[in-house]
């Protein structure tokens, strides 16, 4: 069995700063490196400035959303499409559930443990 995926350059988008903390500790444990965004317009600034392997996106935030940035990034930069993971909360509303069903977006769930977050990042970054 291999290891985790190492070093992958990846940019986390959460409005909790705590949620995005957590996230950059778990992923640089496993030598990523980790780049945050607290909304989705300050993500899509961050990847006109730059390239990442991975986007972690939480659903639910301010001035962009998970949804509405995911279609700014395959407007924009259609690479980087299925390589987009999203966090959800506990309670999914039916749009962002229809949401997750379309895009058939990768996710793990809030509140999450280090080792769901590894697996699901591992997968993707491990397909592409």
């Amino acid at each position: 069995m291999t290891g985790p995926a190492r070093g992958a350059s990846i940019l986390i988008v959460d409005d909790e700063p705590e949620v995005a903390s957590l996230l950059a500790e778990i992923l640089e444990d496993d030598a990523h490196r980790v780049e945050t965004a607290y909304n989705g317009l300050a993500a899509l600034d961050k990847l006109r400035d730059g390239t990442y392997d991975l986007i972690i996106s939480d659903l639910r935030m301010p001035h962009l959303d998970g949804p509405g940035l995911y279609r700014e990034v395959a407007r924009h930069h259609p690479q980087m499409i299925r390589r987009m993971i999203f966090v959800t909360g506990d309670t999914l509303g039916p749009e962002s559930a229809e949401f997750l069903r379309r895009s058939a977006a990768p996710r793990f769930g809030k509140p999450f443990e280090p080792d769901d977050v590894r697996r699901v990042i591992d997968q993707v970054l491990r397909a592409r």
